[in-house]
Protein backbone atom coordinates (compact mmCIF):
# COMPACT_ATOMS: atom_id res chain seq x y z
CA UNK A 1 0.00 0.00 0.00
CA UNK A 2 1.43 3.70 -0.59
CA UNK A 3 -0.47 6.90 0.90
CA UNK A 4 -0.20 10.25 -0.11
CA UNK A 5 -1.56 12.85 2.22
CA UNK A 6 -4.19 15.95 1.10
CA UNK A 7 -2.78 18.58 3.48
CA UNK A 8 -5.40 20.85 4.33
CA UNK A 9 -4.80 21.41 8.00
CA UNK A 10 -7.71 20.17 10.56
CA UNK A 11 -9.33 18.56 6.79
CA UNK A 12 -6.29 16.73 5.83
CA UNK A 13 -7.00 13.05 4.82
CA UNK A 14 -4.82 10.25 3.50
CA UNK A 15 -5.63 8.83 0.13
CA UNK A 16 -4.43 4.66 0.24
CA UNK A 17 -3.76 3.17 -3.05
CA UNK A 18 -2.34 -0.48 -3.14
CA UNK A 19 -3.87 -3.78 -4.40
CA UNK A 20 -6.14 -6.12 -2.77
CA UNK A 21 -7.60 -3.04 -0.28
CA UNK A 22 -11.12 -4.03 -0.15
CA UNK A 23 -10.07 -7.19 1.62
CA UNK A 24 -7.47 -5.93 3.95
CA UNK A 25 -7.42 -2.43 4.96
CA UNK A 26 -9.14 -1.83 8.21
CA UNK A 27 -12.26 0.61 7.43
CA UNK A 28 -14.11 0.09 10.45
CA UNK A 29 -11.56 1.72 12.55
CA UNK A 30 -11.64 4.99 10.44
CA UNK A 31 -15.40 5.27 11.74
CA UNK A 32 -15.88 7.59 14.69
CA UNK A 33 -19.33 6.88 15.95
CA UNK A 34 -21.91 3.85 15.57
CA UNK A 35 -23.72 3.56 12.58
CA UNK A 36 -22.67 3.63 8.51
CA UNK A 37 -24.41 4.15 5.31
CA UNK A 38 -22.66 2.64 2.53
CA UNK A 39 -24.54 3.94 -1.06
CA UNK A 40 -23.56 1.92 -3.94
CA UNK A 41 -25.19 1.60 -7.18
CA UNK A 42 -26.68 -1.72 -9.25
CA UNK A 43 -24.02 -2.31 -10.94
CA UNK A 44 -21.07 -2.15 -8.40
CA UNK A 45 -23.42 -3.34 -5.04
CA UNK A 46 -23.52 -7.05 -6.30
CA UNK A 47 -19.57 -6.81 -6.68
CA UNK A 48 -18.23 -5.56 -3.57
CA UNK A 49 -20.66 -4.67 -1.43
CA UNK A 50 -20.60 -7.70 0.67
CA UNK A 51 -17.07 -7.45 0.98
CA UNK A 52 -17.68 -3.66 2.85
CA UNK A 53 -20.53 -4.34 5.16
CA UNK A 54 -18.70 -7.72 6.70
CA UNK A 55 -16.11 -5.06 8.01
CA UNK A 56 -18.94 -3.59 10.42
CA UNK A 57 -20.02 -6.52 12.54
CA UNK A 58 -21.33 -4.84 16.14
CA UNK A 59 -22.55 -1.59 14.56
CA UNK A 60 -25.72 -0.24 12.46
CA UNK A 61 -24.50 -0.84 9.02
CA UNK A 62 -27.49 0.26 6.50
CA UNK A 63 -27.30 0.12 2.52
CA UNK A 64 -28.67 1.82 -0.41
CA UNK A 65 -28.40 0.64 -3.69
CA UNK A 66 -29.33 3.47 -6.29
CA UNK A 67 -29.49 3.13 -10.09
CA UNK A 68 -26.52 3.83 -12.34
CA UNK A 69 -26.01 6.31 -14.58
CA UNK A 70 -25.03 10.00 -15.21
CA UNK A 71 -28.48 10.78 -15.81
CA UNK A 72 -29.70 9.80 -11.87
CA UNK A 73 -27.08 12.44 -10.60
CA UNK A 74 -29.98 14.73 -9.38
CA UNK A 75 -31.33 16.57 -6.54
CA UNK A 76 -34.25 13.63 -6.77
CA UNK A 77 -31.83 10.63 -6.09
CA UNK A 78 -30.14 12.75 -3.34
CA UNK A 79 -33.30 13.19 -1.46
CA UNK A 80 -33.37 9.15 -1.88
CA UNK A 81 -29.89 9.20 0.21
CA UNK A 82 -31.43 11.61 2.53
CA UNK A 83 -34.78 9.54 3.15
CA UNK A 84 -32.52 6.52 3.74
CA UNK A 85 -30.88 7.86 6.32
CA UNK A 86 -33.53 9.79 8.64
CA UNK A 87 -35.77 6.43 8.10
CA UNK A 88 -33.06 4.37 9.25
CA UNK A 89 -32.34 7.15 12.49
CA UNK A 90 -28.71 8.14 11.29
CA UNK A 91 -27.27 10.60 13.57
CA UNK A 92 -24.81 13.29 13.47
CA UNK A 93 -22.15 10.88 14.11
CA UNK A 94 -22.99 8.50 11.08
CA UNK A 95 -20.42 7.90 8.47
CA UNK A 96 -21.09 8.09 4.79
CA UNK A 97 -19.42 5.46 2.46
CA UNK A 98 -19.52 5.83 -1.10
CA UNK A 99 -18.93 2.70 -2.98
CA UNK A 100 -18.83 3.38 -6.81
CA UNK A 101 -17.50 5.73 -9.67
CA UNK A 102 -17.94 9.56 -10.16
CA UNK A 103 -21.65 9.79 -9.70
CA UNK A 104 -21.93 8.15 -6.59
CA UNK A 105 -19.04 10.06 -4.72
CA UNK A 106 -20.15 13.32 -5.98
CA UNK A 107 -23.91 12.41 -4.67
CA UNK A 108 -23.14 10.78 -1.09
CA UNK A 109 -20.30 13.71 -1.06
CA UNK A 110 -22.45 16.16 -1.54
CA UNK A 111 -25.33 14.01 0.98
CA UNK A 112 -22.62 14.17 3.76
CA UNK A 113 -21.99 17.59 3.25
CA UNK A 114 -25.59 18.78 3.57
CA UNK A 115 -26.81 15.79 6.21
CA UNK A 116 -27.39 17.10 9.74
CA UNK A 117 -25.28 20.23 8.43
CA UNK A 118 -22.37 17.83 7.81
CA UNK A 119 -21.09 14.22 8.88
CA UNK A 120 -18.55 12.27 7.86
CA UNK A 121 -17.81 10.32 4.87
CA UNK A 122 -15.47 8.04 2.98
CA UNK A 123 -14.58 7.16 -0.35
CA UNK A 124 -13.93 4.20 -2.01
CA UNK A 125 -13.79 4.92 -5.73
CA UNK A 126 -14.41 2.21 -7.59
CA UNK A 127 -13.59 3.24 -11.34
CA UNK A 128 -10.43 4.54 -13.06
CA UNK A 129 -11.60 8.23 -13.24
CA UNK A 130 -13.39 8.29 -9.34
CA UNK A 131 -9.85 7.37 -7.91
CA UNK A 132 -7.59 9.81 -9.94
CA UNK A 133 -9.72 12.29 -10.27
CA UNK A 134 -13.15 12.74 -8.59
CA UNK A 135 -12.59 11.35 -5.36
CA UNK A 136 -10.02 13.41 -4.58
CA UNK A 137 -10.38 17.44 -3.30
CA UNK A 138 -13.92 17.72 -2.30
CA UNK A 139 -15.87 18.66 -4.97
CA UNK A 140 -19.35 17.25 -4.94
CA UNK A 141 -22.47 17.73 -6.70
CA UNK A 142 -25.71 17.05 -8.22
CA UNK A 143 -26.46 17.84 -12.12
CA UNK A 144 -28.99 20.28 -13.50
CA UNK A 145 -30.56 20.46 -17.06
CA UNK A 146 -29.69 23.27 -17.54
CA UNK A 147 -25.85 22.49 -16.98
CA UNK A 148 -23.69 19.52 -15.11
CA UNK A 149 -22.34 19.84 -11.33
CA UNK A 150 -24.48 23.02 -11.23
CA UNK A 151 -25.46 22.35 -7.18
CA UNK A 152 -23.08 21.30 -4.94
CA UNK A 153 -20.66 21.97 -2.18
CA UNK A 154 -16.79 21.83 -1.75
CA UNK A 155 -16.51 19.38 1.06
CA UNK A 156 -13.95 16.33 1.74
CA UNK A 157 -14.03 12.96 2.77
CA UNK A 158 -12.21 11.59 5.64
CA UNK A 159 -9.76 9.17 3.96
CA UNK A 160 -10.19 7.50 0.29
CA UNK A 161 -9.44 3.77 -0.14
CA UNK A 162 -8.32 2.79 -3.81
CA UNK A 163 -8.39 -0.61 -4.52
CA UNK A 164 -6.45 -1.20 -7.70
CA UNK A 165 -7.58 -4.82 -7.64
CA UNK A 166 -11.53 -3.44 -8.45
CA UNK A 167 -10.33 -2.50 -12.14
CA UNK A 168 -10.23 -5.84 -12.77
CA UNK A 169 -14.05 -6.01 -13.21
CA UNK A 170 -14.17 -2.48 -15.36
CA UNK A 171 -15.26 -2.32 -18.71
CA UNK A 172 -13.15 -0.91 -21.09
CA UNK A 173 -15.26 1.89 -21.96
CA UNK A 174 -15.10 2.88 -18.25
CA UNK A 175 -11.48 2.30 -17.98
CA UNK A 176 -10.83 4.25 -21.10
CA UNK A 177 -12.60 6.90 -19.65
CA UNK A 178 -10.69 7.43 -16.79
CA UNK A 179 -7.45 7.69 -18.80
CA UNK A 180 -8.55 10.37 -20.08
CA UNK A 181 -8.35 11.75 -16.93
CA UNK A 182 -4.58 10.56 -16.21
CA UNK A 183 -3.59 12.15 -19.76
CA UNK A 184 -5.19 16.00 -18.48
CA UNK A 185 -2.37 15.93 -15.79
CA UNK A 186 0.60 15.36 -17.42
CA UNK A 187 -0.96 17.96 -20.23
CA UNK A 188 -1.37 20.34 -17.61
CA UNK A 189 1.60 20.45 -15.27
CA UNK A 190 4.18 17.33 -15.05
CA UNK A 191 5.22 17.07 -19.05
CA UNK A 192 7.32 14.03 -17.94
CA UNK A 193 4.17 12.08 -16.94
CA UNK A 194 3.21 12.63 -20.30
CA UNK A 195 5.79 11.37 -21.79
CA UNK A 196 5.82 8.41 -19.36
CA UNK A 197 2.05 8.13 -20.83
CA UNK A 198 2.97 7.88 -24.29
CA UNK A 199 5.88 5.68 -23.94
CA UNK A 200 3.47 2.94 -21.70
CA UNK A 201 0.44 3.56 -23.80
CA UNK A 202 -0.19 -0.51 -24.84
CA UNK A 203 0.89 -1.78 -21.90
CA UNK A 204 -1.85 0.40 -19.80
CA UNK A 205 -4.40 -0.69 -22.11
CA UNK A 206 -3.55 -4.25 -21.65
CA UNK A 207 -4.05 -3.46 -17.91
CA UNK A 208 -0.68 -4.31 -16.30
CA UNK A 209 -1.32 -3.96 -13.01
CA UNK A 210 2.12 -2.41 -11.77
CA UNK A 211 1.70 0.56 -14.54
CA UNK A 212 -1.72 1.32 -13.36
CA UNK A 213 -0.96 1.10 -10.55
CA UNK A 214 1.85 3.78 -11.01
CA UNK A 215 -0.15 5.99 -13.36
CA UNK A 216 -2.64 6.19 -9.91
CA UNK A 217 -0.96 7.43 -7.62
CA UNK A 218 0.82 10.19 -9.85
CA UNK A 219 -2.45 11.36 -10.69
CA UNK A 220 -3.33 11.84 -7.48
CA UNK A 221 -0.16 12.94 -6.39
CA UNK A 222 -0.58 15.94 -8.87
CA UNK A 223 -4.23 16.21 -7.94
CA UNK A 224 -3.37 16.46 -4.18
CA UNK A 225 -0.88 19.14 -4.72
CA UNK A 226 -3.23 21.46 -6.56
CA UNK A 227 -6.15 21.16 -4.35
CA UNK A 228 -3.82 21.89 -1.23
CA UNK A 229 -3.01 25.15 -2.68
CA UNK A 230 -6.11 25.85 -4.17
CA UNK A 231 -9.19 23.82 -2.20
CA UNK A 232 -11.98 25.92 -3.57
CA UNK A 233 -11.15 26.83 -6.30
CA UNK A 234 -10.04 30.28 -6.52
CA UNK A 235 -7.47 29.91 -8.62
CA UNK A 236 -5.18 27.48 -10.35
CA UNK A 237 -7.35 24.53 -9.25
CA UNK A 238 -9.25 25.58 -12.23
CA UNK A 239 -6.59 24.56 -14.67
CA UNK A 240 -8.30 20.70 -13.50
CA UNK A 241 -10.55 21.39 -15.94
CA UNK A 242 -8.72 20.88 -18.99
CA UNK A 243 -11.27 20.23 -21.40
CA UNK A 244 -14.06 20.36 -19.18
CA UNK A 245 -15.69 23.56 -20.45
CA UNK A 246 -16.19 22.21 -24.35
CA UNK A 247 -16.75 18.35 -22.76
CA UNK A 248 -19.61 19.33 -20.30
CA UNK A 249 -21.33 21.53 -23.19
CA UNK A 250 -21.18 18.22 -25.01
CA UNK A 251 -22.56 16.26 -22.18
CA UNK A 252 -25.47 18.87 -21.38
CA UNK A 253 -26.18 18.74 -25.12
CA UNK A 254 -26.39 14.91 -25.27
CA UNK A 255 -28.73 14.50 -21.88
CA UNK A 256 -25.55 12.82 -19.87
CA UNK A 257 -26.86 9.98 -21.37
CA UNK A 258 -24.79 9.40 -24.90
CA UNK A 259 -21.20 9.46 -23.72
CA UNK A 260 -19.11 9.12 -20.26
CA UNK A 261 -18.07 12.14 -18.66
CA UNK A 262 -14.36 10.87 -19.36
CA UNK A 263 -15.03 10.35 -23.00
CA UNK A 264 -16.68 14.10 -22.73
CA UNK A 265 -13.35 15.07 -21.53
CA UNK A 266 -11.09 13.63 -24.01
CA UNK A 267 -13.05 15.53 -26.84
CA UNK A 268 -12.48 18.62 -25.05
CA UNK A 269 -8.66 18.25 -24.27
CA UNK A 270 -8.01 18.00 -27.97
CA UNK A 271 -10.63 20.76 -28.66
CA UNK A 272 -8.57 22.83 -26.03
CA UNK A 273 -5.40 21.90 -27.58
CA UNK A 274 -6.63 22.90 -30.98
CA UNK A 275 -7.16 26.70 -29.82
CA UNK A 276 -4.44 26.58 -28.06
CA UNK A 277 -2.96 26.07 -31.39
CA UNK A 278 -5.29 28.13 -32.94
CA UNK A 279 -3.89 31.04 -30.81
CA UNK A 280 -0.15 30.23 -31.51
CA UNK A 281 0.73 28.91 -28.44
CA UNK A 282 1.59 25.25 -29.41
CA UNK A 283 2.84 23.33 -32.09
CA UNK A 284 0.37 21.68 -33.70
CA UNK A 285 1.85 18.21 -33.37
CA UNK A 286 1.15 17.85 -30.09
CA UNK A 287 -3.08 18.11 -31.10
CA UNK A 288 -2.02 15.10 -33.78
CA UNK A 289 0.13 13.28 -31.07
CA UNK A 290 -2.73 13.78 -28.26
CA UNK A 291 -5.59 12.41 -30.72
CA UNK A 292 -3.42 9.22 -31.61
CA UNK A 293 -2.89 8.52 -27.90
CA UNK A 294 -6.67 9.11 -26.96
CA UNK A 295 -8.04 7.20 -30.16
CA UNK A 296 -5.71 3.96 -29.18
CA UNK A 297 -7.89 4.14 -26.23
CA UNK A 298 -11.70 4.17 -28.78
CA UNK A 299 -11.97 7.43 -26.93
CA UNK A 300 -14.28 10.03 -29.02
CA UNK A 301 -11.94 12.28 -31.29
CA UNK A 302 -15.42 14.25 -33.08
CA UNK A 303 -18.36 16.14 -31.68
CA UNK A 304 -22.01 14.80 -31.33
CA UNK A 305 -23.52 14.88 -34.67
CA UNK A 306 -25.71 17.64 -34.63
CA UNK A 307 -23.61 19.84 -32.59
CA UNK A 308 -23.36 23.68 -34.05
CA UNK A 309 -21.15 26.55 -32.85
CA UNK A 310 -24.00 28.56 -31.32
CA UNK A 311 -25.18 25.14 -29.17
CA UNK A 312 -21.56 24.92 -27.56
CA UNK A 313 -21.60 28.80 -26.91
CA UNK A 314 -24.61 28.97 -25.30
CA UNK A 315 -24.08 25.55 -23.18
CA UNK A 316 -20.61 26.70 -22.53
CA UNK A 317 -21.90 30.58 -21.42
CA UNK A 318 -23.49 28.38 -17.91
CA UNK A 319 -19.87 27.23 -17.24
CA UNK A 320 -19.03 27.77 -13.63
CA UNK A 321 -15.37 29.68 -14.66
CA UNK A 322 -17.76 32.59 -16.05
CA UNK A 323 -16.89 35.47 -14.63
CA UNK A 324 -18.88 38.85 -14.99
CA UNK A 325 -20.19 37.75 -18.30
CA UNK A 326 -16.69 36.27 -19.83
CA UNK A 327 -15.66 32.91 -20.78
CA UNK A 328 -12.52 31.44 -19.22
CA UNK A 329 -10.90 28.45 -20.58
CA UNK A 330 -8.58 26.30 -19.34
CA UNK A 331 -5.69 26.21 -22.34
CA UNK A 332 -2.27 25.58 -22.69
CA UNK A 333 0.92 27.77 -23.06
CA UNK A 334 2.86 24.82 -23.82
CA UNK A 335 3.18 21.33 -22.74
CA UNK A 336 2.63 21.12 -18.83
CA UNK A 337 1.98 24.45 -18.64
CA UNK A 338 -2.12 25.71 -18.15
CA UNK A 339 -3.50 28.41 -17.72
CA UNK A 340 -7.14 29.74 -17.10
CA UNK A 341 -7.86 33.07 -19.16
CA UNK A 342 -10.52 34.99 -20.90
CA UNK A 343 -7.92 37.13 -22.74
CA UNK A 344 -7.90 35.44 -26.03
CA UNK A 345 -8.77 36.07 -29.30
CA UNK A 346 -12.41 34.87 -29.42
CA UNK A 347 -12.16 34.55 -33.38
CA UNK A 348 -9.51 31.35 -32.60
CA UNK A 349 -12.09 29.69 -30.29
CA UNK A 350 -14.86 30.88 -33.55
CA UNK A 351 -12.61 28.72 -35.87
CA UNK A 352 -11.93 25.87 -33.51
CA UNK A 353 -15.79 25.22 -33.10
CA UNK A 354 -16.43 25.66 -36.54
CA UNK A 355 -13.56 23.28 -37.58
CA UNK A 356 -15.34 20.43 -34.91
CA UNK A 357 -18.66 21.24 -35.78
CA UNK A 358 -17.85 20.73 -39.61
CA UNK A 359 -18.85 24.81 -40.32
Amino acid sequence: MRTLQVALAERSYPIHIGEGLLDSFPLAEQVSGNQVMIVTNETVGPLYLDKLTRQFDGIQCDTLILPDGEKYKTLETLETIFDALMSKRHSRTTTLIALGGGVIGDMVGFAAACYQRGVDFIQVPTTLLAQVDSSVGGKTAVNHPCGKNMIGAFYQPRLVLIDTRVLDTLPARELAAGYAEVVKYGLIRDPDFYHWLETNNDKLLSREASLLAEAIYRSCENKAQVVVDDETEQGNRALLNLGHTFGHAMETATGYTRWLHGEAVAMGMIMAVRMSCELGWLDPDLESALTALLARWELPVSVPEGMTPDQFLDLMSMDKKVHNGQLRLVLLKALGQAVVTADYDKGALDRTLEAFCGV
